[in-house]
């Protein structure tokens, strides 16, 4: 065994919608900030604080696609993946870091009540009623 580990658990809610980067051989990369939030109570004072800490998540490839197309800002997602710092020099020549979560397993948190825009809402609706006529016609008496 090597003696170390780089493994990042996080439950948060994205703070802006996935980004897409497609590259020439067909593979992608979607890139999105999730916000964790720690809440707690000054012993000294009885002040409550909170803290939030942004991260930013990469996904690869199919989970990409699938981020891009069921997340949008606000929803909770809970995320495992490792810790990675990429280097890159800008415009005006500083040497720049970035660290970011390369994501290997996710789970979407929402709720089909956090859903229920208007679009989503009437789409139940309509499966629900299609659901009832079809339930009636599968009893058996």
């Amino acid at each position: 065994m090597s003696g170390s580990l780089n493994k990042v658990m996080l439950i948060g809610n994205l703070g802006d919608n996935v980004k897409m980067h497609h590259f020439d051989g067909g593979g992608c990369i979607g890139r999105f900030p999730i916000a964790t939030n720690e809440n707690y109570t000054n012993k000294a004072t009885g002040e409550k604080i909170s803290n939030t800490e942004w991260h930013n998540l990469v996904v690869k490839n199919k989970a990409a696609e699938i981020c891009e197309k069921y997340l949008k800002k606000g929803d909770k997602i809970y995320v495992e993946g490792k810790i990675k710092t990429r280097k890159w020099q800008s415009e005006d020549g500083t040497q720049r870091y970035s660290t970011e979560i390369h994501v290997s397993e996710f789970n979407f948190l929402n709720t089909k009540n956090d859903l229920n825009t208007d679009n989503n809402q009437e789409n139940i609706q309509q499966d629900q009623s299609s659901n009832e006529s079809n339930e009636a016609d599968d009893l058996p008496f």
